[in-house]
């Protein structure tokens, strides 16, 4: 890939998630690397210098209370694993703190639960909040709130990859970088005679995706389909992903440069409005509507809306207004494909099914009523995956640029 495109990027990109993973912040022996962090730290100052504004989502908070209470094993239950974050929070942002002082400036700790951002009000006060704090040019450290975050109730990002970017579509944000401790994208498993490594890919599709090759263990929560799944949200919302090791020195700088580093992920097209980010992936969803490949494609392709022509089923109970999943079924193997968009429902779950199938005007005779020709009108849809799964595209990986 022309180095003039990672330049543009950089250069255009104003407002930059950096999302820093455990394995680039602590040392074999569980403590935390201030050496490491000493360095971010100055890379951070010297974007900041340029009139760029910075957030970063940083994990460390678990290894770092592991170090400050001597354990050399992640501790296995909930509640232990909650109070050794507690712990180890307080000394990753002094950390950060200490380091950042040393420019003149500052962080400031922001903790996250994914409920936080489920709530419009409180969505839009968080962005309200985060623009506040980097407009006094200090560096928000965004992690998630481990110490009351708990899967079972819906309150976990699940992995800190997710959580940075929820962050950058949040902003929204032009460019995610996501540092750990892979170079980026490889074309096979890593341990493979003759593995490359993918500078550039222009979309993500499912074979983009199979490439994910994860080493799950130690500390470290995400891996390679985590990352990926990030650059997918990022890149449909209209910004771009850089996934880099954070172990190279310099990266930030050289990243900003428009040096040729880690895998390059381009957006699909120009910035969602931010309503639809918010109903793309953050807000809770209730239910799933299953449509044909021809709605599908008109929702997709043309910005159409759905209509009730073009529904095969309905999952769930959800109310009129409630925000609902849309996917396709493969006719091949009658399994449903990850949902392809999200929006607010005009119809209940039971009205839906009642109508599935039906003409616009074949919805009274129904139901009644036809207050609504729309199911789900497209100023409240929001198109979170544009590949055809199950089919070749043009943004598989062999089309990527090499």
């Amino acid at each position: 890939m022309p180095v003039a495109v990672r330049e543009q990027i950089a250069s255009r990109s104003r407002i930059v998630v950096v999302k820093v993973g455990t394995r680039v912040l602590t040392r074999p022996d569980g403590l935390l690397d201030k050496q490491r962090i000493a360095s971010l730290s100055r890379q951070i100052d010297q974007i900041l210098a340029t009139g760029r504004q910075i957030v970063l989502v940083s994990s460390g908070a678990v290894a770092a209370g592991m170090g400050r209470l001597g354990l050399t094993a992640r501790p296995r239950e909930l509640a232990d694993l909650q109070a050794v974050a507690a712990i180890g929070q307080s000394s990753l942002v002094e950390s950060y703190e200490r380091a950042l002082r040393e420019h003149s400036r500052h962080a400031a700790q922001v903790l996250l639960v994914a409920d936080d951002l489920h709530d419009r009000r409180r969505y839009l006060n968080i962005r309200n909040t985060l623009r506040a704090i980097l407009s006094h040019e200090a560096v928000p450290i965004v992690n998630e709130n481990d110490t009351v975050s708990v899967e079972e109730l819906r309150t976990s990002f699940g992995d800190n990859d997710h959580l940075a970017a929820q962050v950058a579509t949040l902003l929204p944000a032009e460019l995610l970088v996501l540092l750990s401790d892979v170079e980026g994208l490889y074309d096979r498993p890593p341990t493979d005679p003759g593995v490359q490594l993918i500078p550039h890919v222009d979309g993500i599709d499912e074979r983009v995706e199979a490439l994910a090759h994860d080493r799950l263990g130690g500390l470290s929560k995400g891996g390679m389909a985590s990352k990926i799944a990030a650059a997918r949200m990022v890149t449909e919302a209209g910004g771009s992903c850089v996934i880099a090791s954070g172990r190279q020195d310099d990266v930030l700088s050289r990243i900003f440069n428009g040096e040729n580093v880690g895998t390059l992920f381009t957006t699909r097209g120009d910035a969602m409005p931010a309503w639809k980010r918010w109903l793309g992936w953050s807000a809770d969803c209730r239910g799933t509507v299953v449509v044909d490949a021809g709605a599908r494609e008109a929702i997709v392709e043309r910005g159409s809306s759905l209509l009730a022509a073009g529904i095969c089923g309905v999952e769930g109970s959800f109310a009129a207004g409630d925000l609902v999943r849309l996917a396709t079924i493969d006719p091949n193997s009658a399994t449903q494909h990850e949902p392809f968009a999200r929006g607010l429902v005009n119809y209940t779950a039971e009205e839906v099914r009642r109508i599935a199938g039906l003409k616009a005007e074949q919805i009274r005779d129904v139901l009644g009523t036809s207050p609504y020709e729309e199911v789900i009108h497209r100023d409240n849809l929001s198109v979170i995956r544009r590949d055809s799964i199950g089919s070749p595209g043009a943004d598989s990986p062999s089309n990527a640029s090499a």
